[in-house]
C-alpha cells in the first residue's frame, strides 16, 4: 500500500518568526490547535529539537471525546522546516516561507487509513485556517 500525501497551507500576514513562534510555542499552541469551536487544546508540549518530543492534548468542549497528538521531531530548521514523525510512523513537513511581513506555512503529512484523505485534509485545512486567524489577531 503507497502513502498518500496531503498538503495544506495557508499566506498569513504576519513575519515568519513570529509565526514560528505561534506555531512551536505551548501557550500558544493551546489558543489555535483545534478545528472547530467545539473542540478546544486544554494542553501542549514542544520540546523544539531533534530527538525532542510534542504532545497536544485535543479534546470536544462538553468533554465527550478527546485524544493526545504526539511526534517526535526529526528535523528543526529555524523559521524554514519542522519535521516529525507521529506515534503511528507517518511523517510531516512543514515549510515557513517568509515574504517581508507575510509569510506561507505549508504542511504535507502522511494520510492515515481510517478516515479518507479528504476528510483528514479538511480537519487539517481547518486547524491551520484557525492557526491564521490566531496569528493575524496577534
Amino acid at each position: 500500500m503507497s502513502i498518500v500525501k496531503v498538503t495544506v497551507e495557508a499566506k498569513i500576514e504576519q513575519p515568519v518568526e513570529k509565526i514560528w513562534e505561534f506555531y512551536n510555542e505551548p501557550q500558544h499552541i493551546t489558543q489555535w490547535n483545534f478545528a472547530s469551536p467545539d473542540w478546544h487544546c486544554p494542553s501542549a508540549q514542544s520540546d523544539l529539537r531533534v530527538g525532542g518530543k510534542y504532545i497536544s492534548r485535543m479534546e470536544a468542549r462538553d468533554g465527550s471525546m478527546g485524544f493526545d497528538f504526539e511526534a517526535i521531531f526529526d528535523e528543526v530548521d529555524l523559521h524554514k522546516k519542522i519535521t516529525y514523525t507521529m506515534v503511528d510512523g507517518r511523517k510531516a513537513d512543514i515549510f515557513f516561507q517568509p515574504s517581508g511581513n507575510t509569510s506561507n506555512i505549508t504542511i504535507v503529512f502522511d494520510a492515515e487509513s481510517e478516515n479518507s484523505p479528504e476528510l483528514q485534509k479538511s480537519g487539517w485545512q481547518a486547524i491551520l485556517n484557525n492557526f491564521k486567524t490566531y496569528c493575524e489577531g496577534k
